[in-house]
């Protein structure tokens, strides 16, 4: 009797590639030798388990889209894919702590290997030692290369030659910046206007309104505005510093400031006295935080009709004796064009006196759909998909059966395999979801609402109730009304 083949495997691809000059690493190459050791493996690799991420470094997992997506499909149970496909282990991970952390949990807990097609290690003991080399002699490379690379941009930003892109008022023009006409008056009036008496908040409002945005097509919030006006760039300067980021610390010492070989856009005494004033305000408004982390009843559910963006606790911002008010949060940056001030006793008192009248009528305006039902709707879609997948791979072992290409032996074990887990798949279904009426919802939460509506009850505890059954709150400020999206 012939020998049986091996069952087919679901595999999952994971490429990147760090820059676009890496050709012989480009995404398409990859998946060519990637696709190649698939089908000589036995290993089906879906379009959907194809996992891209272009531009990026391995040095960090953070900032790694396709990658997160893939450790989150893999922890999907039943497990949708067997095993994860590299061109290399330096595509997975450059840092050993994220290689080793991501691999074992994928090993161990999920039984998803992890294999290099283009770096063989065997599966002995000794393989553990030989991977560990590789993922060590890859991370070297990568802290070395970071080192040089660092080098020559400080190097660079000494002979006052820019090392990053053209900031907004300016365009890059052979290695070096020159004068936007489209954007370079909007820079002058920033200054102009804030040494004028103008806010930032105000400023971005103003940029927001012209339909001014950055060179990513994001609004510019009142923390942009500040950052152009803190940018020696704008007076000729080239700022570097060879440490790393320095999240917008402006005194920071290993920051280097050197003379550029570009044309200002500002004058120094106009930028001086940009800074004198932005010095005093944040003098002035050293203790001022806009959310001032104090616990209350409607925290993090007020949302603006406008934006969508959360409303959040303005400290120290009284309306009349009212007490404290709430502020769309991007408003509040410069990012949303609509004020949605409100005290927050007045929206809090009428959201509680809405819910009970609406607990009364049993109206609960089925506004939004539960979320853990959408979790379930979901998971129940991703088993459509994969019992789909083997249906198909039962047509193919069919097809390879009939052109001769598989025995009949080799056919029925696979026909069998598959079926099994056909089966499986079957019986992971979730459960149909059942839908809660009105007065079911209500008698559910009725000891909840008595505690909402008890003036003894702690504000914090009131907020954590509402998580229970409120998705939302979304508030119109034009017509002072809102609407309540129940979990329903």
């Amino acid at each position: 009797m012939p020998a049986t083949a091996p069952d087919l495997r679901i595999g999952a691809a994971y490429i990147r590639v760090s820059t676009d000059d890496q050709v012989e690493y480009s995404p398409a190459s990859q998946l060519v030798e990637i696709r190649k050791y698939a089908r000589a493996h036995d290993i089906l690799v879906p379009d959907e388990y194809i996992f891209v991420d272009e531009g990026i470094s391995g040095r960090s997992t953070d900032k790694r889209p396709s990658f997160n997506r893939m450790i989150g499909t893999a922890k999907i149970k039943p497990k949708p894919f067997d095993v994860i496909l590299l061109w290399k282990f330096s595509r997975f991970a450059r840092s050993r702590e994220d290689s080793i952390l991501y691999k074992s949990m994928l090993r161990r807990d999920l039984g998803i290997e992890v294999v290099s097609i283009s770096e063989p290690v065997g599966d002995d003991k000794m393989s553990i030692i030989i991977e560990a080399m590789i993922e060590a002699m890859d991370e070297y490379y990568s802290i070395n290369l970071a080192e040089e690379v660092r080098r020559g941009m400080t190097q660079r930003a000494k002979q006052g030659r820019p090392n990053t892109y053209a900031p907004i008022g300016y365009r890059m023009q052979d290695g070096a910046y020159v004068p936007d006409p489209d954007t370079a008056p909007v820079v002058r009036k920033i200054y102009a206007d804030f040494v004028g008496g103008r806010g930032l908040l105000q400023i971005s409002h103003d940029l927001t309104a012209l339909g001014i945005r950055t060179r990513f097509g994001n609004p510019i919030d009142n923390r942009g505005v500040k950052y152009i006006l803190r940018n020696p760039v704008y007076i000729g300067k080239v700022r570097w510093t060879p440490t790393g980021r320095t999240h917008r610390v402006w005194d920071n010492p290993e920051t280097m400031v050197v003379d550029g070989g570009h044309e200002p856009l500002v004058s120094k005494e106009l930028y001086e006295q940009a800074q004198l004033l932005l010095d005093e305000r944040e003098r002035r408004h050293k203790q001022h935080s806009r959310e001032d982390g104090q616990p209350f009843t409607l925290k993090g559910l007020v949302h603006c009709s406008c934006c969508g963006a959360t409303l959040t606790r303005q400290k120290g911002r009284a309306t009349g004796k009212g007490g404290p008010s709430l502020q769309c949060h991007n408003y509040a940056r410069g990012r949303c064009p609509e004020s949605h001030s409100i005290q927050i006793n007045k929206l809090t008192d009428a959201v509680l006196t809405q819910i009970g009248e609406d607990f009364k009528r049993l109206d609960f305006g089925i506004l939004s759909a539960d979320g853990k039902r959408l979790q379930r709707d979901n998971r129940a879609a991703l088993l459509a998909r994969q019992l789909a997948r083997e249906e198909q791979k039962l047509e193919r072992i069919r097809e390879a059966y009939e052109a001769g290409i598989d025995t009949l032996a080799e056919y029925r074990a696979r026909k069998e395999a598959i079926g099994a887990r056909i089966a499986a798949l079957k019986e992971s279904a979730p459960p149909p979801v059942k839908t809660i009426s009105p007065a079911e919802f209500a008698a559910a939460h009725r000891e909840d609402l008595k505690k909402l509506l008890d003036d003894d009850t702690d504000p914090a505890e009131k907020n954590h109730i509402l998580r229970g059954f409120v998705r939302a709150i979304i508030f119109h400020r034009q017509t002072s009304a809102f609407v309540i999206q129940y979990y329903i």
